[in-house]
């Protein structure tokens, strides 16, 4: 047996294990008595309602998942996906044959259904990584959001969300109209849509084993390149974090025009659209920006269940930063926002961050955005907010900490042009202190 189908019988082998412990935790999950999953609330509906066992009503349910990828995709559908056929049918064996191991469990106790329910949720999400790492196939209901994905041109996790939200519906409308009352769907089914991917995201970071029994090479941190004594000195880069109406963009205007070198701000957002194949609407629309953090974490986890996708900020934070560190390769120049002190972190450059009062943050706002000035105290905060929200998600550090720049300016007690001149001569020292 060569590599190759080693390779594949490892694969294969921990395709099956995952498909099992999936099984399990589905079966935990009934147990608990609090509700199934999403896409096990309405086989489950279907195993009361029916003389069928769960498992046989989830590899039906699942069949019809399959069908309608086909239809969806049609000509472009990929018939190797037919071996989700092979996986819903072990699948929900799997089912039918965990659930005596757990016959013997029964209880009406509320914190002990809680405790089965958050024991249902990591022994899934375990199987879900396992079956993830294995990338032979997909279960039914990630082909059937590829697919939604895919012929809609959505992004993958709203295509989730949209698929698990209607089964849940379909789970509810089933159990009124064949049960008379309400079963499968409670606390632990939303429990499950909230946590599973997170679990599995988890185990992603923190369960190294499987990549080695696979043979997966470690991912290596990117490294800056190194510098030798003969290649020229470094470029001068400045980089411009700044509150949302302080001057941070004229400052660093006025920086780069003195300096005689290179200004970024919005020239970023059409060399990132050019580099990532974005719109520069879509780049303009969600750069430098994340409204909540936890919310954002909530739909991410959704993209735990697939290895090919990438949640869509996550991708255009990675292009923008490719892009910047081309940049800074290149040229001198001043660079403004987009985290550019973080992503330039393995290279020398001068950090300032620009803030000032609020009444004059409004006042410039009102003034030089044409902001109404009832909305521009609530346009300020949101602004600071998404930059706030963005800054933890992708560097985790803290906006605005002095301890992260080398310079902190106010721009209400100096003026923009006053604060071009502070940072040119600061630059300097810094440059002759090295």
């Amino acid at each position: 047996m060569d590599m190759k189908q080693e390779g594949l019988v490892k694969r294969c082998v921990l395709l099956i294990a995952g498909l099992f412990i999936m099984a399990l935790g589905v079966v935990l999950s009934v147990k608990a008595n609090l509700g199934t999953s999403p896409i096990s609330a309405p086989p489950y509906v279907y195993s009361q309602a029916f003389p069928l066992t769960m498992g046989t009503t989830t590899i039906l349910m699942n069949m019809g998942l399959i069908l309608l990828q086909i239809v969806l995709l049609r000509k472009q559908y990929e018939w190797i996906q037919l071996t989700q056929i092979i996986a819903v049918s072990v699948f929900g064996l799997f089912i039918d044959l965990t659930m005596p191991l757990v016959s013997w469990i029964h209880t009406s106790n509320y914190f002990v259904q809680w405790a089965l329910c958050l024991l249902s949720c990591v022994v899934l999400g375990f199987g879900v990584f396992l079956e993830v790492k294995a990338k032979v196939t997909y279960l039914a209901g990630e082909g059937l959001s590829l697919a939604l994905a895919k012929v809609f041109r959505l992004e993958f996790g709203k295509a989730k969300v949209s698929v698990d939200c209607s089964l849940v519906v379909l789970g509810v409308a089933s159990s009124f109209l064949l049960l008379h009352r309400l079963e499968g769907v409670r606390e632990g089914t939303v429990a499950a849509a909230l946590l599973v991917g997170t679990i599995v995201r988890f185990y992603a970071k923190h369960v190294a084993f499987i990549d080695k029994w696979l043979g997966n090479k470690p991912v290596e941190a990117e490294k800056a390149p190194a510098v030798s004594a003969t290649e020229p000195k470094p470029q001068l880069v400045i980089t411009i974090a700044r509150e949302y109406g302080s001057g941070g963009h004229e400052i660093g205007e006025i920086l780069a025009r003195k300096l005689g070198i290179a200004f970024y701000d919005s020239k970023l957002i059409d060399l990132t659209a050019l580099e990532g194949g974005f719109t520069p609407e879509y780049v303009k629309e969600h750069e430098q920006k994340l409204a909540n953090t936890l919310l954002y974490d909530l739909y991410e986890q959704n993209y735990a269940y697939v290895n090919e996708e990438m949640p869509p900020l996550d991708s255009l934070f990675m292009v923008q930063s490719k892009v910047i560190r081309d940049i800074a390769a290149r040229e001198s120049c001043v660079i403004v926002g987009r985290c550019a002190d973080f992503i330039l972190k393995s290279q020398p450059t001068f950090n300032v961050f620009v803030h000032a009062g609020k009444e004059f943050r409004i006042d410039r706002i009102i003034h030089n955005y044409r902001i109404a000035p009832e909305l521009a105290a609530k346009e300020l905060e949101r602004k600071d907010r998404e930059r706030i929200n963005y800054c933890r998600r992708y560097t985790h550090k803290t906006w605005g900490d002095a301890a992260n720049y080398h310079l902190t300016v106010d721009s209400s007690l100096f003026g923009t042009e006053a604060c071009a001149d502070l940072i040119i001569d600061s630059v300097q020292r810094w440059r002759q202190s090295r």
